[in-house]
């Protein structure tokens, strides 16, 4: 089966056919884009995420389908049954494997990371102590050269890149929970009744590093960040293709996520109790 992507209002321009399985994400980023029913119905059957996109261009909603695990209420039922030290215990995993890749990006760049050493020491079960939080103070100060950076969602450049990177890959850490029986929106650690997402939150933590190095490589590269241009979207696209090392393997990122969340289903089930998350080089 095929995407067909058409342009009536282009008179001349031919139409393109993409192979519905090599979809993993759409991006609907013009209010003037049409699409069917139908393409909605195989889109989910192919378990691919669609993302819409608001007036500014950023990512806004999220689709993804309901159920795409045959044995699902099998491991919705070991999820909700996770205990509260099980939680704790991924949580402790999720921050350390966090601050281990921010850790790593920051030495690639030559910073001193001693302190970063030292958060990992400190990490206990449940990170009672939020070494997350300081670990992130850390980071941000020093990653892009400027204390005067401020990680904020609202805040200056480079933020927009790094909130449309971020949006990317929770999309992608979504449609893998999806894939992996799980619900979304039952998180490890995050709890909050009006985020859908709180799941992916928490998955996606140790990959943030990941789109950080690529929005500081499209920094250096770019004059203006003021305005996320089409030019600077894709790159960011080529986040769910990046190279991830997990457990020795290398694989693109949006493969190794679906290891992640496949291992994290098998912490629910008992079968482990560890998550396999990737190791930055």
């Amino acid at each position: 089966m095929q995407l067909l992507i058409s342009y009536p209002e282009e008179k001349g321009k031919e139409e393109i056919s993409v192979p519905l399985e090599d979809i993993g994400m759409v991006i609907l980023d013009n209010p003037q884009i049409t699409f069917t029913n139908a393409l909605a119905m195989s889109l989910n059957e192919n378990n691919s995420a669609v993302i819409s996109c608001d007036s500014s261009h950023m990512p806004l909603g999220l689709m993804l389908p309901m159920f795409s695990n045959t044995v699902f209420s099998a491991k919705l039922h070991a999820q909700l049954q996770a205990s509260i030290p099980l939680k704790k215990n991924l949580w402790k995993q999720t921050v350390a494997a966090k601050i281990s890749n921010q850790a790593a990006l920051l030495r690639k760049e030559g910073i001193d990371t001693k302190k970063m050493d030292f958060y990992l020491k400190k990490i206990t079960s449940g990170d009672a102590g939020n070494v997350e939080g300081r670990a992130a103070a850390y980071y941000w100060d020093n990653l892009f050269g400027s204390k005067m950076f401020l990680r904020h969602r609202s805040g200056e450049p480079p933020n927009n890149l790094l909130n449309y990177g971020y949006a990317i890959l929770r999309a992608i850490v979504a449609r893998s929970i999806i894939a992996s029986g799980l619900l979304p929106s039952l998180g490890i650690h995050h709890r909050n009744k009006y985020n859908p997402y709180c799941l992916a939150d928490d998955i996606m933590e140790p990959f943030r590093p990941y789109a950080d190095s690529l929005v500081l490589n499209i920094a250096r590269e770019t004059t203006s960040l003021e305005e996320l241009t089409t030019e600077i979207k894709k790159k960011l696209l080529q986040i769910p293709v990046i190279d991830i090392v997990i457990d020795g393997k290398t694989s693109p990122l949006m493969v190794g996520i679906q290891r992640t969340t496949a291992s994290l289903a098998s912490c629910y089930e008992g079968e482990t109790r560890k998550i396999l998350y990737p190791e930055m080089e």
